[in-house]
């Protein structure tokens, strides 16, 4: 979750506790926010109400290990997601352009596992292989996320005009729009990949606005 994101947050937080009958005190929300903060809001969400339905443990309130344990299971899940929207670019994309996803964790993954034209240049059979270790650092990631990230998986055209001195042309986003934005924003313009490891209906051609 982010800052702007605690009041949601506390919102549904506090219609929880409510059920049973606790007061959401501003002590009480920041401990709640400092162990859940790291998961998505709307993954959060789905936990909280994940436990008021349940007949056994939702006789009581939640605590922080009650929903971080609900959400073993969806973070299973998303990393299901992202590496179906990564593959899905691979095949729509290539290696040769450079991309920004609406998923930071995919940047800190793909680059942990040498770069984008790195994963695009395996086989349909190396990337069934690929997969478990992309879940894997996923699902770390969630729980542990990364200090920084590259704010761009730049493609071979981009690392070889770089080189040559010549244009870059804008990285192709792959999800929502706004969310590439912000991905791109709060990315590290100078982290790349280890060098020695290396129809289109949800891609659509931006020119990301630069960092500030």
């Amino acid at each position: 979750m982010t800052p702007n994101q605690r009041p949601e947050f506390a919102e549904t937080l506090a219609a929880t506790l409510s059920i049973y009958r606790m007061e959401l005190t501003p002590a009480l929300l920041s401990v709640y926010w400092e162990d859940l903060s790291i998961f998505d809001l709307a993954a959060v969400k789905q936990a909280l109400s994940m436990h008021r339905r349940n007949p056994d443990n939702g006789q009581f309130a939640p605590k922080p290990a009650d929903i971080v344990r609900l959400l073993g299971g969806t973070s299973k899940d998303r990393a299901i997601l992202a590496w179906n929207k990564t593959k899905k670019a691979i095949g729509s994309v290539g290696s040769y352009t450079s991309v920004v996803f609406d998923d930071a964790l995919i940047h800190a993954v793909v680059s942990d596992m040498g770069g984008w034209p790195a994963l695009c240049h395996g086989s349909e059979e190396e990337l069934t292989f690929r997969q478990k270790d992309f879940e894997n650092r996923y699902r770390t990631y969630l729980f542990n996320p990364p200090s920084s990230y590259p704010r761009v998986l730049a493609g071979v055209s981009e690392t070889e005009n770089a080189a040559s001195g010549f244009a870059i042309d804008p990285p192709l986003s792959v999800g929502d729009r706004e969310q590439c934005k912000l991905v791109y924003r709060g990315g590290d313009a100078t982290q790349k990949a280890p060098v020695a490891l290396v129809g289109q209906s949800n891609v659509v051609q931006m020119q990301l606005a630069q960092k500030r």
